[in-house]
């Protein structure tokens, strides 16, 4: 039985480590998590906040995800949002999901990320 998910895993190009440290650890917050030696000498980066957890892979010929993307729950996300615009993210606002409000960005490498935000009302 599935408890829980763990962590979604998005892939990136060769050498990209410094500006997805940049864009997943001070644009979007996140914490750099400590890979395993044997999974750090592959390189990419792992990072978290609360729960949730995004490891970001090497690919040699990479492409970026643009339709599959991590859904990522955020708690008061119009201020999230402002947050992602003041450190040049784009933000484009989605309202056809009924009973929340989000937004999707791109990282730095046109990876397609999703945040969202029950709406009470």
């Amino acid at each position: 039985m599935i408890s829980a998910l763990d962590h979604v895993q998005l892939a990136a190009p060769p050498g990209s480590e410094d500006a997805l440290r940049a864009f997943y650890g001070d644009v979007l917050g996140m914490t750099e998590l400590p890979k395993p030696p044997v999974l750090a000498a592959r390189g990419g980066c792992w990072f978290g906040s609360g729960a949730a957890q995004i490891h970001i892979g090497i690919e040699e010929g990479f492409r970026p995800a643009r339709k599959a993307h991590p859904g990522i729950r955020v708690d008061g996300i119009t201020a999230y949002a402002r947050r992602l615009e003041e450190r040049g993210a784009t933000v484009v606002w989605d309202d056809d999901l009924p009973g929340h409000r989000r937004f999707y960005s791109d990282d730095p490498f046109g990876n397609r990320l999703e945040f969202l935000e029950p709406d009470p009302s």
